[in-house]
């Protein structure tokens, strides 16, 4: 294969390359008037303008310059007469690397919905929306790396099969070499997962953060970054059976460093994002006003993609408690009109629409809420001390609150007491023998620490704009779908 030019290079470096003669090779956006090929090659947004002479071409080899198409070009780059573009390629050779039949092809160069595209997702990559969003999802992730590492974090693979369920909720998929139709069976008649391939009962993990504890009281700082399983049934905008979790965990950090750590983290990925990425947001930002242009104002988005990115890292988070985050809702005006769809009380986790109405009507920036109920949270969330003023046990857990998505970070102090410990996983059910490990790390050498989880595409969905999860990974799982 002959060496080819990035289309990116070409664009950012062309005075340093008009007057030579160079290759490039991509797919086909358009093809006007026989004459103008917009290829693009995924290294950019922006496409570059292939000129052919199409009198001194084969009409047969034109004919297949179709839409996404992948086609070779070679020519003399030069400096562009016509509007939209500073240079152009002026093609003397052009090669189909690989034909495209607009008749069989789903793809076709029109509108076409993101539903439609979720079937097809082996070409809707090639698309200008989604080649933006996971140009992001990259930048977004690297940015992720980039934080941790320069601020002396230890980046950790924590397992992927696990024996234990970090959440307490029972959500996992199980995983196991056993027979499904005749799996051997205990003398009380249950599955005797004894005799599966790890010897005991195995899941997908939900979280890397019990592991993670293990390596940040040895290592002081460790984060993680993988992928993590819920079998929750959720057919959501905003849920993934399979989503990425960022888990840094940190000891010698209390409920208050942990807040610390969130909002310089989310800041840092937006400003990562917004100092690299400006023409993937232009043209997401174009986008959303385009499909939201026919719809009533009270519908459409109160800010821009690039205004909502910036009410996020212009502005401090507001810090706030759970017990004032009740109270706050309860006198609202949506609360005593009977706008809000769920009620609000306390003990009762707050919802999607509580949480944005606290970001987006009340405090106008995102909010960081702490202290909840010690009822509704994990067992291994540290347990406050009585609080003034406060109905009940509260535990050292905070979300952080985001305009549009709502919650975005959960994170907590962790419990580092062994006597509390073990009171709250008897309360919440949580047996002591599977834990028996993480038990211990509180027995010898234990220290206060902390951390969070964060959604990985969560953060991307609002990078991005997108209004549905499944846009924003490349092969979304789902209930009753695990295609590609």
């Amino acid at each position: 294969m002959s060496k080819r030019t990035e289309i990116k290079q070409i664009l950012s470096s062309h005075s340093d390359l008009v007057g030579q003669e160079l290759t490039v090779m991509g797919w086909v956006r358009a093809f006007r008037a026989n004459r103008f090929i917009a290829l693009n090659d995924g290294t950019s947004m922006k496409t570059l303008q292939v000129v052919v002479d199409f009198e001194n071409m084969d009409e047969n080899l034109l004919k297949q310059v179709g839409f996404h198409a992948c086609i070779k070009a070679t020519g003399q780059l030069v400096e562009s007469q016509g509007a939209g573009q500073a240079v152009e390629l002026q093609a003397n050779e052009i090669e189909i690397l690989g034909a495209c039949n607009l008749d069989e092809y789903p793809m076709q160069p029109k509108a076409q919905s993101l539903e439609f595209m979720r079937e097809k997702a082996h070409f809707r990559m090639r698309t200008n929306t989604f080649s933006s969003v996971f140009r992001i999802r990259h930048g977004i992730a690297y940015a992720v790396h980039k934080y941790f590492n320069d601020n002396g974090y230890f980046y950790m693979h924590t397992p992927i099969v696990t024996g234990s369920d970090a959440e307490g909720a029972g959500e996992m998929f199980r995983v196991s070499t056993l027979d499904p139709a005749n799996p051997p069976r205990t003398e009380e008649g249950d599955v005797d997962y004894s005799q599966d391939f790890f010897g005991k009962a195995t899941n997908l993990t939900v979280s890397g953060q019990l592991q993670a504890e293990i390596g940040a009281l040895a290592l002081g700082k460790v984060y993680t970054f993988g992928p993590t399983f819920r079998a929750e049934n959720s057919n959501t905008s905003r849920h993934l059976a399979e989503f990425w979790m960022i888990e840094p965990e940190v000891a010698f950090y209390d409920i208050y460093d942990d807040m610390d750590l969130a909002e310089d983290f989310c800041k840092y990925l937006i400003n990562f994002i917004l100092d690299n990425y400006s023409d993937e947001l232009e043209f997401l930002d174009q986008r959303i006003q385009n499909m939201e242009k026919n719809m009533p104002k009270e519908q459409r988005r109160p800010m821009s993609l690039t205004e909502t990115l910036r009410f996020v890292v212009d502005n401090d988070f507001e810090r706030i408690t759970y017990t004032e985050a009740v109270n706050i809702l309860r006198n609202s005006k949506p609360y005593k009109k009977g706008r809000f769809e769920y009620d609000v009380e306390w003990g009762k986790d707050l919802q999607a629409e509580h949480e944005r109405f606290l970001v987006e009507k009340k405090f106008k920036k995102p909010v960081i809420v702490r202290d909840y109920p010690a009822s509704i949270k994990a067992f291994y969330m540290r347990l406050n001390d009585e609080q003034e003023n406060v109905p009940g046990k509260t535990v050292a857990a905070m979300d952080v609150l985001f305009p549009g998505i709502g919650e975005v970070i959960g994170g907590s102090q962790r419990e580092e007491r062994h006597d509390v410990l073990v009171s709250r996983m008897k309360d919440m059910d949580v047996p002591e023998e599977e834990l028996w490990w993480y038990l211990e790390l509180r027995k010898f050498g234990g220290a206060p620490h902390a951390g969070f989880g964060l959604g990985f595409e969560r953060m991307v969905q609002f990078i991005t704009g997108m209004g549905n999860i499944r846009d924003v990974i490349a092969f979304p799982r789902t209930p009753g779908s695990a295609e590609f």
